[in-house]
């Protein structure tokens, strides 16, 4: 390699040239990206975020936050002596746990990714499901069945929801606007009866972006992605191959609902879904700029 080609300046101007095309593909579209994981809780992971976020905005994209918050929702009820129950992985939610779940999500993280995002010279905008009747929500109906005695039971968790509607209305006018806003949105929902729900981020994530008919919807979490049975990291999946995974047994545990969000949304209108590894500085960056990527691909 000459000198000039090892120059520092020059590898940086090759890699901003090189995205060129990247940023091309994604100009005026919108990513839809769930903000989860060890990310949130990790302070200069979550700044590198905000300002990859902000960057892009600023180069012409319209980037949606969906955020998540189980840890900081167990933080606080324990702080507050509320005991948190589980079924089949979901946390069971009553009315004192509702609460604490409103006043953490659409509270104290979303005002911090806001904040953050503002800080990053971005003009974020905090939301919930239940502004604007975003998120039209039901109950959460789920059975589990009993490995001994096969016999199936209804699993009762409370004010869990799932989205039954999403009116994007308001953050197409965020997007839209000659303001440059960047929605940032708690996983909340709203019932008929104006009974609130807390919804798995995830789901909220893909149902926003099928509502929006998004050309990314990036999940991030805290592995490398898919990995196949011999611990390698699979590069791209057809939504198809969903249901084969977990079958055999490779895709497991909060994996599956995943790539169960990730394949509904390819399956209405979503380009593309991509569970990328939080963990990674600049992720979002080189899954959307590069050829290879970070994470695993899901398509038709």
């Amino acid at each position: 390699m000459s000198n000039i080609e090892s120059d520092p300046g020059f590898l940086s101007a090759r890699t901003l040239s090189e995205a060129l095309p990247f940023i091309q593909r994604y100009h005026r579209k919108t990513i839809v990206i769930k903000f989860g994981g060890h990310a949130m809780v990790d302070s200069e992971l979550s700044k590198v975020f905000a300002r990859d976020v902000v960057l892009l905005k600023q180069l012409g994209m319209n980037p949606v936050v969906v955020h998540g918050g189980g840890p900081q929702i167990g933080g606080m009820l324990k702080q507050l002596g509320i005991d948190s129950a589980f079924e089949d992985g979901q946390r069971v939610t009553d009315d004192r746990t509702l609460s604490v779940v409103e006043m953490v999500l659409a509270g104290s993280i979303n005002t911090e990714i806001v904040r953050s995002i503002n800080l990053a010279g971005g003009k974020g905008v905090g939301l919930s499901g239940a502004d604007a009747s975003l998120i039209e929500a039901r109950k959460l109906s789920r059975t589990v069945r009993d490995p001994e005695s096969a016999i199936e039971r209804v699993v009762d968790l409370g004010f869990v929801g799932e989205p039954d509607q999403v009116n994007p209305g308001v953050i197409t006018a965020l997007t839209e606007a000659a303001e440059g806003f960047i929605p940032v949105i708690a996983p909340l929902g709203v019932g008929p009866d104006s009974q609130s729900y807390n919804i798995n981020a995830d789901t909220a994530a893909g149902a926003i972006a099928e509502a929006l008919n998004a050309k990314r919807l990036l999940l991030m979490t805290d592995v490398a992605g898919v990995l196949d049975q011999s611990g390698e990291l699979i590069r791209s999946l057809s939504a198809s191959q969903v249901s084969e995974l977990v079958a055999n047994g490779t895709a497991k545990g909060g994996m599956i609902p995943k790539l169960e969000t990730a394949a509904k949304a390819v399956g209405n209108g979503v380009e593309a879904a991509v569970i990328l590894d939080g963990r990674k500085p600049h992720a979002l960056l080189v899954e959307l700029f590069t050829d290879h990527g970070a994470g695993t691909l899901l398509s038709t």
